[in-house]
């Protein structure tokens, strides 16, 4: 498994905060070098944006997370959906599901033309396929959980098309099954943020599984693949002794950075 390699955090990172309203009058220029092809929701928000250029082979699909009271609650319905990935059943969250039968339509399309955002997605994506481009789907939040379900399904349609999988605070996808069956383990990077409540989601861990390799995000590390137990108690461990932890010196230095502007 390679490394996700910092340029290629940041990048996605970035891009990820660009799926939102709020932020494009701060990253607008890291779109500048991309040709780009959005699809949105029947309400007209950009939902998954596609970006790629002529020189590279790789295609960057992204997953906006969740908008508004609606969304928030289908991502609520904990219970399992099942889901056909190209002839292979599966037992998912039934509001992640839902995400991928959505009506959506092209920037170049009128709503009429409206179709499921899996069906639809397959459907842009095809042109930049043929030209022998190599696809990386990335999403926070519940785009993340969307990501990795459009990514297998992607992978069974078309061995080896996709790069690579990431993903933001992301919640546990699917079952036991799913995760046994996930295809993209080894491409997949979800990350984690300290004590992210949103990553623990939904409340079962016995029977919705995280796929992948989970880089998680905490007192200036990165901890590969920290069991949920544990990665829940050191949160909470840091939370409860960080008045104190603010006294190092090493907080001091982590700081200097703000007196280059002083």
């Amino acid at each position: 498994m390679k490394k996700l390699k910092r340029y290629q955090y940041e990048r996605y990172a970035i891009l990820c905060q660009l799926a939102y309203p709020d932020a494009a009058e701060h990253y607008h220029q890291i779109l500048d070098p991309f040709y780009e092809r959005q699809l949105v929701d029947k309400y007209g928000r950009l939902s998954v944006r596609l970006l790629w250029t002529d020189k590279k082979k790789e295609v960057i699909v992204v997953f906006r997370g969740s908008l508004g009271v609606r969304d928030w609650l289908a991502n609520l319905v904990f219970l399992p959906a099942k889901i056909e990935q190209v002839n292979r059943t599966f037992y998912v969250h039934w509001g992640f599901s839902r995400l991928l039968s959505q009506p959506m339509y092209s920037s170049t399309k009128n709503v009429e033309q409206a179709l499921p955002l899996r069906e639809l997605l397959v459907k842009v994506i095809a042109p930049l396929r043929q030209q022998g481009k190599r696809f990386t789907f990335i999403g926070h939040s519940s785009g993340g959980a969307v990501a990795v379900l459009m990514a297998d399904y992607f992978e069974r349609k078309y061995p080896k098309a996709v790069k690579r999988v990431v993903t933001f605070g992301q919640p546990a996808v699917g079952s036991r099954s799913w995760y046994k069956n996930y295809l993209l383990h080894r491409k997949t990077y979800r990350i984690c943020c300290d004590l992210d409540i949103i990553t623990f989601m939904p409340p079962f861990p016995f029977y919705f599984w995280h796929v992948g390799k989970m880089l998680w995000l905490h007192d200036d590390k990165i901890y590969e693949n920290t069991p949920t137990y544990e990665r829940f108690f050191r949160s909470l461990r840091s939370w409860l002794l960080r008045p104190i932890t603010y006294h190092y010196m090493r907080k001091y230095i982590r700081n200097k950075t703000l007196f280059d502007e002083h």
